[in-house]
């Protein structure tokens, strides 16, 4: 991957890690399964938080 994507990588998984409040892993890890559209990411961290919750209820 050139330098130059691994920052624009790096600067969406940053902004996908403070918006949804996730980890920066669980950010790269979104963006890797489903690319840089924006809407998508913010629906499927949206899903990954909810399950998170309710596997922390059990």
């Amino acid at each position: 991957m050139p330098e130059t994507d691994l920052t624009e990588f790096d600067l969406l998984a940053g902004r996908l890690s403070r918006e949804a409040n996730l980890t920066e892993a669980q950010a790269r890890d979104l963006i890797e399964r489903f690319g840089t559209d924006w809407e998508k990411l913010l629906n499927e961290a949206h899903f990954t938080k909810e399950l998170e919750g309710r596997l922390s209820e059990e």
